[in-house]
């Protein structure tokens, strides 16, 4: 299932990892891991933030994914399941037809 992965990292932790240079190695065996479709980072309500979108292929994988982020990052962390264009046109496809 395609997911958005939302990361917002805690500033001073984050700080840290930066001065530390241990950001860069957490956010590398992440994406390292899921492969993701795309991976993007800005700023929300000022917070670093990081928006991955990749395909989680079991939930049982959420740990694995989250726990970094948690454990060196003190960060806040959604994964919410998302659609392409495609895939709302087929799901409404499939409405219709009920």
């Amino acid at each position: 299932m395609r997911v958005l992965l939302t990361v917002e990292m805690d500033t001073e932790k984050a700080n840290k990892a930066i001065t530390g240079k241990t950001l860069p190695h957490t956010m590398k065996s992440v994406l390292d891991r899921v492969k993701p479709e795309a991976a993007y980072f800005g700023a929300q309500e000022g917070m670093r933030t990081g928006f991955i979108v990749f395909d989680l292929k079991e939930a049982s994988d959420i740990p694995s994914v989250a726990e970094p982020f948690f454990q060196e990052l003190d960060a806040k962390v959604s994964i919410m399941p998302v659609m392409t264009f495609e895939d709302v046109q087929a799901g409404l496809q499939k409405y219709g037809s009920n």
